[in-house]
């Protein structure tokens, strides 16, 4: 089986800063692109950031400039850091992650995500 377990998430106060982790484990033969995710309680969960295996992002318009997301493929992680946080910033951050794994093909998982609060 495969497992992303994020990381990272906490209570911080407008203006900080945070580094979200997304670390994938399990037996698989490669990692594709990878995304963050956020949901706030009664909206749809949004793409924030997505980033491919060859490293190229995108970003999503409300974070960029503040938000930057980059992985280690050796670790088989991905980051998210967060600066000049926002109150509106706060929600469930969620990571996921495509993942081959030879005779299975492709295969999307998610992790359990992680709370980010922004406190005004």
């Amino acid at each position: 089986q495969v497992q992303l377990v994020e990381s990272g998430g906490g209570l911080v106060q407008a203006g900080g800063s945070l580094r979200l982790s997304c670390a994938a484990s399990g037996v698989f033969f490669r990692i594709g692109d990878m995304e963050w995710y956020r949901q706030v309680p009664g909206k749809q969960r949004e793409l924030v950031e997505g980033i491919t295996s060859g490293g190229s992002a995108n970003y999503r318009d409300s974070v960029k400039g503040r938000f930057t997301i980059s992985r280690d493929n050796a670790k088989n992680t991905v980051y998210l850091q967060m600066n000049s946080l926002k109150p509106e910033d706060t929600a469930v951050y969620y990571c996921n992650a495509v993942v081959h794994r030879g005779g299975f093909g492709p295969q999307l998982y998610w992790g359990q995500g992680t709370q980010v609060t922004v406190s005004s």
